[in-house]
């Protein structure tokens, strides 16, 4: 059981990291719960992979950053019809 976490957190890092996917994305294309990929990455994937933990934290960090911005977009498209 512990390798299958281990290499789903591998893989849901390797699919953001490849696309710049937010958590959601990688959430809906696994079939798992936002929180789910959030300890995947945050958590298990530390202790597994510390260099992909690295790179995926960078794409984590940056769309974090950007969140307003889509979010303001979002509202945009929904006012405007």
């Amino acid at each position: 059981m512990r390798e299958e976490l281990s290499q789903r957190a591998a893989e849901l890092a390797r699919y953001i990291i490849e696309n710049g996917a937010t958590v959601r994305d990688a959430a809906r294309r696994f079939g798992v719960s936002k929180s789910t990929v959030h300890k995947d990455l945050s958590q298990r994937l530390r202790s597994v992979d510390r260099s992909l933990y690295e790179q995926v934290r960078t794409v984590l960090d940056r769309n974090k950053a950007e969140r307003h911005l889509r979010g303001g977009e979002a509202t945009r498209r929904k006012y405007r019809g």
